[in-house]
């Protein structure tokens, strides 16, 4: 039985590797890989934003007839995630990064700007002190007067360091925490003359209306109303019924109406029929107002007992029968 991971290979007593076709493929072909977006970057068709780090399926190929020290030089296509606009990259192995190409515009790279202007100022610097001597003497004079000017810089930081070194910051502190305390003492005895003055002022001003309170009359209060308590009836003592006289309960009390009173009817006098010419009375119109002595009964007599009413009512029991 054969091995399933084969290690060693057959090769026959006749084998010439000269003699296998290679497999010639284009200088510029294109390769698809998997990266990270190197740099942070804009679209320019849509304005979209693209951060360092985002992970993209690129093709990648060889930039021909561009070398660095014999190193190649790569170039990438990725697509914008919002607008599908292609942005071109490639590498830049003289300063370690990349370069745009196309389709964006870098983010972030001031530091990167900053370096290469200071590399061309230097340059141009270097090209004009090349062929003008006059040039590189005022270059040096223009360097030794600022070298001098640093010095000076320098030497005022170290005096200030100097003097600030024999300072005693615990003498400064206490002499801070001694001033503030000085401060709340004057602030406290301020804020405790005027609480005495307002004092003083309050007292003048009570003792002034008391002088004038005690020569108007002092008005009388008004003592309030004592209300009856509703449960008082349940703790007087009931009181003792009055014995009923005989007579009373048939005639009644002298103090009190009784009720035989209302039997009594005063009788009132005929209406004369006939005037003085013999002819008969008009009656009064319907609605018309009567005398006030035909309107009113007669009161009776505040002065009559009940005995006296009940004789009057047999007296005229008596006259009706006799008629």
């Amino acid at each position: 039985m054969s091995e399933r991971k084969v290690l060693n290979k057959y090769y026959p007593p006749d084998f010439d590797p000269s003699k296998i076709p290679k497999l010639k493929l284009p200088k510029d072909r294109q390769y698809v890989v998997r990266l990270m977006a190197p740099f942070n970057m804009r679209c320019k068709t849509c304005g979209e934003y693209i951060y360092k780090g985002k992970k993209f399926n690129a093709r990648k190929e060889t930039v021909q007839n561009e070398v660095y020290l014999g190193l190649p030089i790569f170039r990438f296509y990725i697509k914008c995630t919002r607008c599908l606009a292609e942005i071109t990259f490639k590498t830049d192995p003289e300063n370690t990064d990349y370069t745009m190409e196309h389709g964006a515009t870098r983010n972030f790279q001031a530091e990167k700007l900053l370096e290469e202007e200071e590399k061309r100022v230097q340059k141009e610097r270097e090209d004009e002190e090349l062929n003008n001597p006059m040039k590189v003497l005022e270059n040096r004079t223009k360097d030794s007067k600022l070298e001098m000017e640093v010095l000076e810089n320098l030497q005022e930081l170290k005096d200030l360091n100097q003097r600030q070194a024999h300072v005693d910051f615990e003498a400064m502190l206490r002499q801070h925490r001694l001033s503030e305390e000085e401060r709340r003492r004057q602030e406290q005895e301020e804020d405790e003359q005027e609480t005495a003055a307002l004092l003083e002022e309050a007292r003048k001003r009570r003792l002034l209306e008391d002088s004038d309170s005690e020569d108007e009359a002092a008005p009388v209060p008004l003592q309030p109303a004592l209300r009856p308590n509703p449960t008082a009836i349940l703790d007087e003592a009931p009181k003792p019924k009055r014995k009923v006289e005989v007579w009373e309960q048939s005639v009644g009390s002298l103090g009190s109406r009784p009720p035989l009173s209302r039997l009594v009817v005063v009788k009132k006098a005929k209406a004369d029929l006939d005037c003085g010419d013999g002819q008969p009375q008009a009656a009064p119109a319907p609605g018309a107002p009567q005398s006030r002595k035909e309107a009113d009964p007669a009161p009776p007599t505040p002065g009559a007992s009940s005995l006296s009413q009940l004789g009057a009512y047999l007296d005229s029991d008596d006259s009706n029968g006799s008629n």
